[in-house]
């Protein structure tokens, strides 16, 4: 039970984080200030999707 909600977590936590990452990309393309996209948007989306990877497996290890 406990994995099964540790990974429910990280999921949610790794969508969150990668949305935010991808609102700070979109919004740096919008203002277009600079060509390269700040590195917390790569880190937001990045480390989300990691999150979510590791949320997955940890609900498929669940018996």
């Amino acid at each position: 039970m406990n994995n099964k909600v540790m990974g429910l977590v990280l999921i949610v936590f790794g969508f969150i984080l990668f949305v935010w990452g991808y609102d700070v990309y979109s919004a740096q393309e919008v203002e277009a200030s600079s060509a390269i996209p700040p590195l917390r948007a790569w880190v937001g989306m990045i480390v989300g999707a990691i999150n979510v990877f590791v949320g997955v497996l940890k609900l498929k290890s669940t018996p």
